[in-house]
């Protein structure tokens, strides 16, 4: 088997990779190679087949590995071991401190081989239905460019992370919670899934009746107790988990205040 770097003329030969269960793969590899400044993707070969793949996203000092994915006829051989390690490898020198992802059942017990740790669970939903009494609150406002150093702030803080030039690219379409001239949270409906942070459980739970209004699902860490209390009194139930792992750095962040996250490959 080798490995070489998966080139965005690979991606139309991704279709037998794709996993059940889980969405399209393929506009996320169009966007990992057509992005090749922080996202390096890589392909195990065996003879001249595409088996495994995988992604290495990089924030700064920070990586997330996402869409580690081999063939159904060729698991068990140690490939999505090899995959996770060499992305891991070739993250520690563009100065990773930090290295996670997202895990499945079928995934999880080769990451703990490589070293991952469990750092906490998501927690899936699906089929909400959103009441007729959920109104839009007015303190969600569009997004302003004076609101962005606090958004900056904010998402640092929630996430441990500096990630502002992914956010940027999605605030002209989002919306902040306003609340006596303070932003207490902000919500990017393009952003992946539509990442919601917030500092207030109020604006969290406003954020999340918006975002129902056209989608039925939400996905966000164990450690969120107000957003779990929020559905669990309207009978929806978490109907699957996925561990969020860690290797390397632990760092500061807040995961109570994440009511929505963005994706498996970033968080």
């Amino acid at each position: 088997m080798t490995i070489e770097t998966l080139n965005n003329s690979d991606v139309s030969l991704l279709n037998e990779l794709q996993p059940f269960g889980w969405g399209d793969i393929l506009p996320a590899h169009e966007f990992y190679t057509t992005n090749t400044d922080f996202c390096f993707s890589i392909r195990i070969n065996n003879d001249t087949k595409i088996v495994g793949i995988g992604t290495a996203i990089i924030h700064n000092d920070v990586a997330w590995l996402g869409h580690i994915i081999v063939h159904a006829e060729s698991r068990n051989q140690g490939i999505g071991r090899l995959i996770t390690q060499s992305l891991v490898k070739d993250s520690v020198p563009k100065n990773c401190e930090t290295i996670y992802l997202i895990a499945t059942d079928l995934g999880s017990p080769v990451y703990t081989k490589v070293g991952f740790e469990t750092e906490t669970e998501y927690l899936f939903f699906k089929d909400i239905k959103a009441e007729e009494s959920w109104k839009i609150s007015n303190s969600i406002i569009p997004f302003l460019p004076q609101h962005k150093a606090e958004i900056a702030e904010m998402d640092q803080l929630i996430s441990g992370e500096n990630r502002l030039f992914h956010l940027e690219k999605h605030l002209k379409n989002g919306f902040v919670y306003q609340n006596n001239n303070s932003i207490e949270g902000f919500y990017l409906p393009t952003f992946g899934e539509g990442l919601i942070l917030t500092k207030t459980k109020e604006a969290g739970i406003e954020f999340m009746k918006m975002r129902f209004t056209n989608h039925d699902n939400a996905c966000f860490p164990k450690d969120n107790i107000d957003a779990i209390d929020f559905l669990y009194k309207y009978g929806d139930k978490e109907f699957k988990r996925a561990k969020r792992m860690i290797l390397g750095k632990r760092r500061s962040w807040n995961p109570s205040n994440l009511y929505n996250r963005i994706g498996g490959n970033i968080g």
